[in-house]
């Protein structure tokens, strides 16, 4: 079978999938999963086309060094999809790196000198570059000969107009490369696909704002199915208060806690991207599933702040776009907790949108009353399946 292998890679989880190929790529990938724990107990957890699950343990080995537990996951993975693909013959790899800077507005075939160029802005997305970056020196080693295609989170928005993409700070530090960058591009790409589908080709072509809620969290004003504006800047840490980001938060902030609290950047990095956000204001946890479950107000206090910070942006963004002719949903939260479209929605009535709350409990594709100035529709999407779109296109079958 001819495939490509989508790579997905973090700091403890490779996620991946497998997309046949002929006579065209598939719709679904024939098997996908991910393996959880690298570095301390690795495991694998994967779903078939046909719906049967596998699980199974990963060898470990020993020592600290990242490289070789990443290392050690790829080679084991690669071998266990050989088992359960016969005559499995890979043409590609597709990697999701979520920052590809100013200069990349679309995939491109890796090389050693790519490599270097992206190195440069791991201090821009610490929390991904880096093991986005060390699956595909892994697979390179792996086998030097297969291609591997590099698709950036940031790419879809290098489309908003120079204004929308600068901050107001010094020149020479705009020109560095210090400005809004915008991610979940690749997602974003994916839904501006099914717009006229689903919402109609009339406003799929109009003001469109979609919503990537999960425990990252951004959204996205498109006009044309184009980005023009993006919640998220220089950094996947703004705009939205996410499951432990903090989302935008004053500058002066940061100052009081560094001359008054004495944090360096390490503390000011651990507050701001893994103490903050839903797990911060709750102090219970990071997913919304489990603070729409609990009964304490903290837990609501979170879920009520986290939905006026959405609509807070989702009028921000109705003024990038120059109007709001349709709102779209995606993410895990967004897909699944019907709770939290309606508070967003609820607090945007101004802006013309009617919510069907009977549509809205099932997760229906559109969930706005037939009277609704604005389409309301929740779409899943499929990052991985945009992954390998791109990289069939580029490297060819």
């Amino acid at each position: 079978m001819k495939a490509l292998w989508v790579l997905n890679a973090g700091s403890s989880s490779l996620k991946f999938a497998l997309y046949p190929v002929e006579p065209d790529l598939a719709d679904a990938p024939a098997l996908a999963g991910q393996i959880e724990g690298i570095g301390t107990h690795p495991r694998l957890h994967a779903r078939a086309a046909t719906g049967e699950r596998f699980e199974s343990s990963v060898p470990h080995p020993a020592g600290n060094d990242q490289d070789s537990h990443h290392q050690g996951a790829l080679d084991f993975l690669l071998d266990w999809m050989k088992t359960h693909t016969p005559r499995l013959d890979l043409i590609g790899v597709g990697h999701r790196v979520v920052h590809g800077g100013a200069a990349h507005s679309a995939p491109i075939q890796l090389d050693a000198a790519l490599l270097t160029e992206l190195a440069a802005f791991e201090p821009l997305a610490p929390l991904h570059q880096p093991h986005n970056l060390r699956a595909i020196r892994a697979v390179g080693r792996i086998m030097p000969q297969l291609p591997q295609v590099a698709c950036f989170d940031t790419a879809f928005h290098r489309t908003q107009p120079a204004l929308a993409q600068r901050f107001a700070i010094p020149r020479a530090l705009h020109d560095e490369g210090v400005r809004r960058y915008g991610f979940h591009g690749l997602s974003y790409e994916y839904i501006s696909r099914q717009l006229s589908a689903v919402i109609g080709p009339e406003r799929a072509h109009g003001a469109v704002i979609v919503a990537h809620l999960g425990n990252g969290a951004s959204m996205c004003a498109m006009r044309d199915g184009k980005s023009v504006g993006s919640s998220m800047g220089f950094t996947a840490i703004d705009g939205l208060m996410m499951g432990t980001r903090s989302g935008s938060i004053d500058p002066g902030v940061l100052l009081y806690l560094m001359d008054q609290k004495g944090l360096d950047s390490s503390a000011l990095t651990r507050l701001l991207y893994k103490e903050s956000g839903l797990l911060g204001v709750s102090g219970i946890s990071a997913d919304m599933r489990d603070l729409l479950a609990s009964p304490v107000p903290e837990a609501r206090e979170a879920i009520d702040l986290f939905c006026y910070r959405a609509a807070r942006e989702l009028g921000s963004l109705a003024a990038a776009a120059g109007g709001c002719d349709a709102v779209v949903f995606t993410g895990g939260i967004g897909e699944h907790a019907a709770a939290v479209r309606e508070a967003i929605v609820a607090h945007s009535a101004w802006l013309g949108l009617n919510l069907d709350t009977a549509a809205n409990a099932k997760d229906a594709r559109r969930i706005d009353q037939a009277d609704s100035q604005v389409a309301i529709a929740v779409i899943p999407t499929n990052e991985e399946w945009m992954i390998a779109r791109h990289t069939l296109d580029l490297i060819g079958g």
